[in-house]
């Protein structure tokens, strides 16, 4: 018998950048499918702790140095990527400075509270909704079974 075969990890990062007004939140546009905006984020290597992984991916596709400050929730819907079951640990961070897109990033802009784009890859959008009540209440919401 061999190891169980499980979901692969991922982790994302709402970035809020705290030097504008009104916290506006990072997202990039896919360069690769699934296309879309998306939170930035990515899979998480052998070896790396998904915080690690989310500080990286967040430096690689938006030249951000992000600063993890809080765990928002684990999502792990099998059918959250269409490439395959994965599973993603979900941060909020901060960050200063001017994002720009990089590596998988086609393009990165700013969007600010509720107003965010209608096409988001993968379950992006309900983890923004999450992360909504979250500036709203300070609550995290319950997981979505």
């Amino acid at each position: 018998m061999g190891p169980p075969v499980t979901p692969l990890l991922t982790t994302d990062v709402v970035i809020e950048l705290v030097d504008r007004d009104a916290r506006p939140i990072v997202l990039i546009k896919r360069k690769n499918p699934p296309f879309g905006w998306a939170l930035p984020g990515g899979f998480v290597d052998r070896g790396e702790s998904a915080e690690s992984a989310a500080i990286r991916e967040a430096w690689e596709e938006t030249g951000l140095v992000v600063r993890l400050t809080r765990l928002l929730g684990c999502y792990s819907d099998p059918a959250r990527d269409p490439r395959g079951h994965t599973a993603s640990i979900v941060y909020v961070g901060e960050a200063r400075g001017e994002p720009v897109a990089q590596d998988d990033a086609a393009a990165v802009s700013l969007f600010t509270l509720p107003d965010f784009p209608s096409v988001l890859a993968f379950d992006h959008a309900q983890i923004l909704r999450d992360y909504l009540v979250y500036r709203q209440r300070g609550e995290i919401p319950l997981p979505h079974p």
